[in-house]
C-alpha cells in the first residue's frame, strides 16, 4: 500500500499544504535483465540474499527520496516566482527525471502553460512511446524544452505518425532519428499535410515511391517544409545556369534532400562559382553536382579550396580528374588524404606522374595491402604521428597526448 504523502511549504508566517495525495517518485530500474531471481537466488545463501535485497531497497529508497527532495525544492522555488498549481508537481517531478530545470519550466510556463496542466500519468505514457520507438532521453529533453507541446499530443497521435512513417518506408531503427530530428512532423495531420507532401515528392518533383522513406530519412525536414516552392526555385536555377535536366536535378535531391533546404544565394551559387573558378565548364559540374550532390554542402575556403591546391600542388592532378573521381572532394584532407600520399611517398612507393585519385577511395585494409604493402598498425602510426605534426604547426603547442 502506497502511503499518503502530505507536504507543507511555509511562505509569509503561514503554513500551506501543498499536496495531499497517493504519490511516488521515479524509482530506478534494479532488475536483471538476462537472469531469473530464481536462478540467482539458487547461487547464494539465503542470509546473503537477504542482506543484499535490504541494502537494493535502502539504496533505492535513499535515490527516490533524493530526487523527491530536489523536485519539491524546485517545485517550492518555482511556486514561491510564479503562479505554480499545487497539482502540477507530479508532472515536474516526472520531467525532472528526464533533466528539466528551472529555466525550462520557467520557459514552459510563460509560452506553453497548458503544457504543465497534463497529469503525470497521459505524459509518461506518450513519453515512453516516444522512447519505446527509439528516441533518446537526451532528445526527448531537447524536445521537450524546444517543443514542449509533445506532451499534450495523445497516444493515439502519435502512434498513428509513427505508422505513417512505417508506410512510407522507414525502417523501425530510424523511427526515434526523424522525430527527434523534426519533431513538430507529430503536430501536422496525416491526411491534409504529410500525405499531400509524399504525393508531392512522387508526382511532381518525380522521386521514386520506393526512395520517399530514404529521402525522408535523410532529411526529416522536408516533412514539415513547404516544398513546392522550395522545389520550383531550385528546379528553375540549376535548369537556367547549368542546363541541368530535371532527370539530373531529381537524382540529386534523391541523394541530397538537403539540397532543398540551401540558399541559392548563398549556398549553392557560390559553390557552382568555385568549380567554375577551376576551369570547370557547366557540364563538368552537374556530373559532379549528380553524383556527389552534398559537395554543396562543404565550405569553399575550409573543405574545397584546401582540397583543390593539394590536388594540383601535391597530387600533380589537374581539376579535370574530379569529374572521374568527385568523391575526392567529400573525403578528409586531415584524415585520409595526406596521410596516405605521404605515406607512399615515405615508402617511395609513390607514382612520378599524377597521383591516382582511386588509392583514396579503398579500405584502410585494402590500401595497406595492394600500394603500401605494410601492416594495417604501421600506417596508422604513421598517419597518428602526422596530425599530431600538423596540430603542432597549426597551434604552435603540443597534444597533451605528447607532453606526457
Amino acid at each position: 500500500m502506497v502511503p499518503c504523502i502530505e507536504t507543507w511549504i511555509y511562505a509569509s508566517g503561514r503554513k500551506t499544504q501543498l499536496v495531499k495525495e497517493n504519490w511516488e517518485g521515479r524509482r530506478p530500474k534494479t532488475r536483471d535483465k538476462h537472469a531469473s531471481p530464481g536462478r540467482s537466488n539458487s547461487l547464494q545463501p539465503r542470509s546473503k540474499i537477504n542482506r543484499t535485497l535490504l541494502n537494493l531497497t535502502s539504496m533505492n529508497s535513499e535515490v527516490e527520496l533524493k530526487n523527491e527532495s530536489i523536485s519539491r525544492s524546485l517545485f517550492q522555488k518555482l511556486q514561491e516566482e510564479y503562479d505554480f498549481d499545487d497539482k502540477w508537481l507530479p508532472l515536474i517531478d516526472y520531467l525532472c527525471s528526464f533533466g528539466l530545470r528551472e529555466s525550462h519550466f520557467t520557459y514552459i510556463y510563460e509560452r506553453h502553460m497548458a503544457c504543465l496542466q497534463i497529469n503525470r500519468a497521459s505524459a509518461e505514457e506518450r513519453l515512453e512511446f516516444l522512447l519505446s520507438v527509439g528516441v533518446k532521453s537526451k532528445d526527448l529533453k531537447r524536445m521537450l524544452v524546444r517543443q514542449p507541446q509533445i506532451l499534450e499530443y495523445t497516444l493515439s497521435n502519435l502512434k498513428s505518425h509513427v505508422a505513417f512513417l512505417a508506410g512510407i518506408g522507414v525502417p523501425e531503427a530510424r523511427m526515434g532519428q526523424i522525430i527527434s530530428s523534426a519533431p513538430s512532423f507529430l503536430s501536422y495531420s496525416i491526411e491534409q499535410s504529410l500525405k499531400p507532401t509524399i504525393s508531392y515528392l512522387i508526382e511532381e518533383v518525380g522521386i521514386e515511391e520506393c526512395d520517399v522513406g530514404k529521402v525522408v530519412q535523410l532529411s526529416p525536414q522536408i516533412l514539415v517544409q513547404r516544398i513546392d516552392n522550395a522545389w520550383k526555385s531550385r528546379f528553375l536555377f540549376l535548369s537556367k545556369e547549368l542546363g541541368a535536366p530535371k532527370d539530373s536535378i531529381v537524382k540529386m535531391v534523391t541523394k541530397h534532400p538537403q539540397l532543398l533546404h540551401y540558399s541559392i544565394e548563398e549556398g549553392i551559387l557560390p559553390r557552382i562559382n568555385f568549380l567554375r573558378s577551376i576551369g570547370m565548364r557547366n557540364s563538368d559540374i552537374l556530373k559532379i553536382l549528380t553524383s556527389l550532390t552534398q559537395v554543396l554542402s562543404l565550405s569553399v575556403e575550409k573543405n574545397l579550396k584546401p582540397k583543390y591546391l593539394y590536388l594540383v600542388n601535391d597530387l600533380k592532378n589537374e581539376a579535370q580528374s574530379l569529374t572521374k573521381y568527385p568523391m575526392y572532394l567529400s573525403l578528409s584532407l586531415e584524415q585520409r588524404i595526406r596521410p596516405r600520399h605521404r605515406f607512399l611517398v615515405s615508402l617511395k612507393k609513390a607514382p612520378k606522374g599524377p597521383f591516382p585519385l582511386s588509392s583514396f577511395v579503398l579500405t584502410d585494409e585494402r590500401f595497406c595491402q595492394r600500394l603500401a604493402g605494410t601492416s594495417l598498425e604501421k600506417y596508422h602510426t604513421f598517419r597518428q604521428s602526422l596530425l599530431l605534426t600538423g596540430f603542432e604547426d597549426k597551434t604552435g603547442r603540443k597534444p597533451l597526448a605528447s607532453r606526457r
